[in-house]
């Protein structure tokens, strides 16, 4: 078994409660949950199935070719 690393992004539900996730790297594969661990939990259920489905089907799993990093800013 070979292990990925992938960036993540959650954000804030803006009509729910809660948190909405996804990555950059996997297009179509989201999650949400009603707490941030909640919600890192499910996504990384959600990148694991995919890339499964990836694997049966013999396709390449995307490469991490996103670099997020913060930026600190004043105003």
């Amino acid at each position: 078994m070979k292990f990925y690393s992938f960036q993540i992004v959650i954000e804030r539900e803006a009509e729910d409660e809660g948190y909405f996730a996804y990555t950059p790297n996997v297009p179509g594969c989201f999650s949400n949950g009603k707490t941030i661990e909640e919600t890192k939990r499910n996504i990384r259920e959600a990148i694991e199935l995919y890339l499964e489905s990836l694997v049966e089907d013999g396709l390449p799993i995307p490469q991490e070719d996103i670099l997020i990093k913060p930026v600190e800013v004043t105003a």
